[in-house]
């Protein structure tokens, strides 16, 4: 259970990304609505973040939670912000999944 709540608090940290690149391009209403998201986004990651840590070691749980959050950040900045794929780029990204990975085989919780 703590491992499913550390990725959802991951995939949290890609939505307050997401919302607060949204919130720079936008006005008026829109961009207050972009930064509620924004909020919303960042209290209920950091929450799920504290309750994983509970249980899972503070230093996997943050490298995974960063690391969920910037593997998706790129995701979402490639297929939705027009941002490059380059081999290098997603060469780096595969490794920083693998890593995440690796820490899951290797915590004793």
């Amino acid at each position: 259970m703590n491992w499913l709540l550390l990725i959802l608090a991951g995939f949290f940290e890609v939505g307050f990304t997401t919302c607060l690149s949204k919130a720079k391009e936008a006005q008026g209403t829109t961009a207050v609505y972009w930064l509620l998201g924004f909020l919303v986004s960042l209290i209920c990651s950091m929450y799920l973040l504290y309750k994983a840590t509970q249980t899972l070691p503070m230093g996997t749980a943050y490298a995974v939670w960063t690391g969920i959050g910037a593997v998706g950040t790129v995701i979402m900045g490639i297929l939705f912000f027009k941002e490059p794929a380059t081999f290098y780029r997603l060469f780096f990204i595969a490794t920083l999944i693998g890593s995440i990975i690796g820490l899951k085989f290797v915590s004793n919780h």
